[in-house]
């Protein structure tokens, strides 16, 4: 999906008709590269015809230039520092990154704003597949990412991003992941999850993101952003979850780090998160909650919790405040869940409750936290939408969640993210091959939250 791009001036309309040329040519055509954030350059590197390495071809490239990987197998990790780069795989199942179990990372964005990487797979990773970090700038498409140990897709530390027609499975963390960031300006659109320790996690991110349109299923966990002073830009907050499928997030053999124990058995929950909006969700078939909000208890912090205008204040600045003193701070140092909206989601087949919300303090004070407008059968509290309900709550509170049983539960051990399932075929990026080079400005696209539809069950 593209939007609406910056104004084209006639220098960069030209540029654009050169790059068509050169990606439909056999060699290379070099141009004056384009700076970072604008259209391509018209440069193409091919490989292995121009550079026989996908690393040899990200190091020979300017800003602006379009790397276009043919089919093979790559045994190498790739490190992108020049911004503006465009890399891409003529197809996406066939144009394969291997880390053989050897190699920490596929492909890792160092700093290095508005790069782009398409139509490609990375598996056999010992850490990640494809990971951003401290970029302005990002775009992850038609990904796909298997067997890596500790994320699929992972953006830290970065704003200004998109991932989208991608899969990851898997990761004894997360599928997908973007953190540390506020306001994000992020999305997670048209996507598959599955086989991980979650679906999806966001530790400290939020502001102006959306996981919208994608499929989380098969997991420990599906939806799981959460707060906690371990990393910068606390708590989580203001992330649109909407129009997702989310199911069958039970899964007990994956592989699967603690929190992922810990949080197995739940669709979409939000541990310590604030201000977040949770709508028209399909989510069904979990052993314990379908959509929960939940505190999360860390042991150690390392802050205290910021209130009040300090929830304002963008992560490029926070990050720069001082710490509270040691001293002052608890062993435990619990994160609620607060202003938290959950309207319009259809809830079926959990375990224990469709909607729950849990409190490790005993208060029935719902914190701002609100639920109406959704499709369910069973709650806790009981009437949740009465005694928590977005306008004029009203009522007594009984059965609320019973978290400190919960969190005492054994969950199984994690799974070896090696032996997971191997995919089926993904779908390409069309016209992978004679497509200028994207470079990742004006992302994350425009989106009509309201206009995205309560999906169906497939």
């Amino acid at each position: 999906m593209n939007t609406s791009r910056t104004r084209v001036t006639l220098v960069a309309a030209v540029l654009a008709i050169a790059m068509v040329l050169a990606a439909c040519s056999s060699g290379s055509s070099s141009s004056t590269p384009a700076e970072p954030g604008t259209k391509a350059s018209g440069h193409t590197i091919a490989v292995p015809a121009d550079q026989p390495t996908i690393q040899g071809a990200v190091d020979a490239a300017g800003p602006g230039d379009l790397i276009l990987v043919s089919p093979g197998v790559y045994n190498e990790s790739v490190n992108i520092t020049t911004p503006g780069l465009t890399l891409r795989g003529i197809d996406r199942n066939t144009v394969i990154l291997d880390g053989e179990f050897k190699l920490e990372n596929g492909v890792r964005v160092l700093g290095a704003n508005n790069v782009t990487v398409q139509n490609m797979t990375a598996r056999n990773f010992t850490n990640n597949a494809f990971f951003w970090t401290g970029v302005k700038g990002y775009h992850g498409s038609y990904l796909t990412s298997y067997r890596t140990g500790n994320y699929g897709i992972y953006a830290f530390d970065s704003v200004d991003g998109q991932f989208d027609h991608s899969f990851a499975s898997g990761s004894p963390d997360a599928g997908f992941y973007i953190g540390e960031c506020f306001p994000c300006n992020a999305a997670i659109l048209d996507s598959i999850s599955e086989y991980n320790g979650l679906g999806y996690s966001g530790t400290n991110s939020g502001g102006n993101l959306v996981i919208a349109r994608s499929e989380f299923r098969f997991n420990r966990a599906g939806v799981v952003p959460n707060s906690g002073s371990y990393e910068l830009c606390y708590p989580e907050r203001d992330t649109t979850v909407v129009g997702n499928l989310v199911h069958d997030n039970s899964q007990p053999d994956t592989p699967a780090i603690d929190v992922a124990k810990l949080a197995m058995g739940n669709g979409i929950i939000l541990p310590g998160g604030h201000d977040n909006l949770v709508i028209r969700n399909q989510v069904w078939n979990h052993e314990r909650v379908g959509i929960a909000l939940v505190p999360f208890p860390e042991d150690g912090p390392k802050d205290q919790i910021p209130t009040g205008d300090a929830l304002k204040i963008p992560c490029s600045e926070a990050r720069n405040l001082p710490l509270a003193a040691k001293d002052t701070l608890p062993g435990t140092l619990l994160w609620d869940a607060i202003g938290n909206k959950v309207q319009g989601n259809t809830v079926s087949a959990s375990g224990i409750a469709d909607l729950a919300f849990g409190t490790l303090t005993g208060s029935d004070d719902p914190l701002g936290n609100c639920f109406s407008g959704n499709a369910f059968t069973t709650s806790a509290p009981a009437s949740i939408e009465t005694t928590m309900a977005c306008s004029n709550p009203s009522g007594a509170w009984t059965g609320t969640l019973d978290l400190v049983a919960l969190i005492a539960s054994e969950r199984p051990a994690s799974g070896d993210y090696k032996v997971q399932p191997v995919p089926p075929a993904q779908p390409n990026m069309p016209d992978a091959a004679s497509t200028p080079g994207q470079p990742a400005a004006n992302f994350p696209e425009k989106l009509d939250i309201d206009s995205i539809p309560l999906p169906a069950k497939p």
